[in-house]
């Protein structure tokens, strides 16, 4: 019987990419209310209903018409919810509380958000949220030096501030013991390693460090309070492990490593009534759950019978651990949430993102291996259209950014854009990926542009010599190092690419470590550690020959840049440099600049308007489907932010 081969239809931009209709559902600590993000007035806010109540009836607690609120919580006391908020993708981040049952402003229709941190230019960092007084917060501030944060206490319903520690002595990150107190700090080591200090009477001590090859860092602190829970691959070991640091011998001591040994430790996950360690998570191909508690396992394994190919999470619960919001999703459904109560064992279901997603027409997300240039195993997500058969297609290959971070299986809506256009879309892990062991992390140090490029490259061979991918319709597409990746690909092998879209891209890796933020300066050795060091002449030799902007003639496929204006980590003026090489040589390139963002897209309309302009782009130069309709709004915001490439110059 012959098989009809068609692709599923187009699935609209907005239906992919558009706001949520209602996401990030958290319960209130006491049980009473539940709260979620949703759009009002078009932009993504904080909202809030009793528990058991219909969504319907929710009411808006947030505003904020400038950018979404993207991520929030609960006050301890659950008299607030809190939430960081920058201007324009500049990542200045403030801290803001709203009352839920305050005083509804009349303009707003909501009742006022008060921004306790309230410093102009200053980027605030939240610390600790202590259980000890519900009305405080322990958060960094670099108002007194852009480059390191003071720790401060600061009164939830004030704003009043108190500082706890002036940082002279440049420690990055600030942990405390389950009374709440500051046990630990860290700090870089001059080499790019990391120095970790405890607190004791005579101010602070070094306790434990890890060189700029290995990874160590705290966890929690433990129920005896002179451990605390630590994760650590010091010396021999490749994975990193959960351990214990005792604070008396400055000793650390494995509890867990992968049971499978091929990861490094994920994440643990503790009781806030017990300090107990509820579970660990390790993330291979897919995510495994090793748990410690029966108790929650029996719960989550009764939960979970019921949604047998499906990923769940815990992803709220509260304060007497009696309630849960669950949340189920797989590669092919962006998920719905649930309450789950334990006492009964009560599923009921809250709601859908996306519930208009035609999943019947989303495809499958399949892990592959291969091998680059060295010999050194690739694991990589194929994506493939649904519908037709995986022959001679034209692919995209979307590199991560980064480097340092890693893709995973899931629902992923990029993935899901591209095939449904009709593209294979291959995400590897290439070498410099995080979770695979420092090995694997290290051999990507100095390997911008070469062998992590290879990696990329090997996994375009592996898509055509399985005569999935048409060797001439290969594309490549990615963001901040997967944008660096694409004008990389085009750049130093021009033979294998015939199109590739730069997001946020760097393009010289000079002028972009002379102006990364300056709270990154903790971070510069290791930049010149793993990227090329600009004070030695080998290492200025390197950065120039792994610049795409010194070596834009040897591109042949054109390019789409795309950048956010006020970007502080890769500034505009690294696509601007590519672009003005690109259009002096009088090679094909396009270019969008949204003003109002910074290091990616946070506006659902600026990403849609981005993605309109894309999948036409690819559409042109690799062959597959693009939805030809653009609705005016979104037409609008193109015709705003396109660049006439004859206009851009380099500062």
């Amino acid at each position: 019987m012959a098989v009809n081969q068609e692709l599923p239809p187009l699935i609209d931009r907005e239906i992919l990419f558009g706001n949520p209709e209602i996401s990030s559902a958290r319960i209130s600590p006491t049980g009473k209310y539940i709260s979620f993000i949703k759009p009002y007035n078009g932009v993504s806010n904080i909202w809030v209903k009793n528990q058991g109540e219909s969504f319907e009836s929710a009411r808006p607690v947030t505003a904020d018409m400038g950018r979404p609120i993207r991520s929030y919580f609960w006050s301890r006391d659950e008299k607030y919810l809190l939430y960081v908020q920058d201007k324009g993708g500049d990542e200045n981040f403030q801290v803001y509380a709203v009352d839920p049952d305050g005083t509804v402003d009349e303009n707003t229709g909501v009742p006022t958000a008060k921004n306790i941190t309230d410093l102009k230019g200053v980027r605030a960092i939240i610390m600790d949220v202590p259980k000890s007084n519900k009305n405080v917060m322990f958060v960094g501030l670099n108002d007194r030096d852009p480059a390191w944060h003071d720790l401060y206490e600061i009164n939830i319903t004030t704003g009043d501030r108190k500082l706890l520690l002036k940082n002279v002595d440049q420690f990055t990150g600030f942990y405390f013991n389950i009374d709440d107190e500051l046990t630990l700090a860290s700090s870089p080591d001059g080499n790019g390693g990391t120095n970790i200090f405890k607190k004791t009477e005579n101010g602070f001590e070094k306790c434990y460090s890890c060189n700029v090859e290995e990874s160590c860092y705290p966890v929690r602190g433990a129920k005896d309070k002179s451990k605390y829970y630590f994760v650590s691959n010091q010396g021999d070991a490749d994975l990193t492990a959960l351990g214990l640091l005792d604070l008396k011998n400055n000793s650390f001591e494995v509890l867990e490593t992968d049971p499978e040994q091929q990861v490094d430790f994920g994440s643990a996950f503790f009781s806030d009534l017990t300090d107990e360690l509820i579970s660990t998570t390790y993330i291979g191909d897919k995510e495994r759950i090793y748990w410690k508690d029966k108790t929650f396992q029996t719960d989550f394994d009764h939960f979970a019978r019921e949604f047998p190919e499906a990923e769940c999470s815990i992803t709220s619960m509260t304060e007497n651990q009696a309630m849960w919001i669950m949340y189920v999703n797989s590669d092919t459904d962006p998920g719905a949430a649930y309450l789950y109560k334990r006492d009964d064992k009560s599923i009921e279901f809250l709601y859908r993102p996306r519930p208009n997603l035609p999943t019947e027409h989303l495809t499958k997300m399949a892990t592959v291996r291969y091998k680059s240039s060295d010999g050194l195993e690739i694991s990589a997500y194929l994506s493939l259209p649904k519908g037709i058969k995986a022959e001679n297609l034209p692919a995209v290959l979307v590199p991560h950014g980064g480097p340092w971070a890693r893709d995973y299986w899931g629902y992923n809506s990029f993935a899901q854009f591209l095939a449904n256009r009709g593209y294979a879309v291959l995400q590897a892990n290439f070498r410099g990926s995080t979770g695979f062991g420092k090995a694997f992390l290290n051999a990507g140090n100095n390997e911008w542009g070469q062998l992590m490029q290879d990696d990329l490259t090997a996994g375009a061979e592996f898509l055509i010599n399985e005569g999935i991918a048409n060797p001439k319709k290969i594309g490549i597409m990615g963001g901040s190092y997967g944008g660096y990746a694409t004008l990389a690909g085009l750049t130093f092998t021009p033979e294998v690419y015939a199109a590739g879209v730069s997001i946020v891209g760097p393009s010289n890796l000079f002028t972009l470590l002379e102006t990364i933020p300056a709270y990154w300066e903790s971070f510069r050795k290791v930049f010149h550690k793993r990227m090329g060091d600009p004070s030695t002449e080998e290492g200025k030799a390197q950065m120039k020959r792994q610049s795409p902007f010194f070596h834009a003639k040897n591109i042949k496929a054109p390019l789409l840049v795309a950048q956010g204006d006020n970007d502080p980590r890769v500034k505009t003026a690294e696509s601007n440099q590519i672009v003005v090489a690109m259009r002096d040589l009088g090679l094909a390139v396009e270019y969008i600049n949204f003003k109002d963002e910074g290091h990616g897209f946070a506006n659902p309309n600026n990403n849609i308007a981005f993605l309109s302009v894309a999948e036409k782009f690819l559409a042109v130069h690799l062959g597959g489907r693009y939805q030809k309709e653009i609705p005016e709004h979104i037409k609008k915001i193109i015709n705003e932010n396109m660049v006439d490439i004859h206009d851009v110059t380099i500062n």
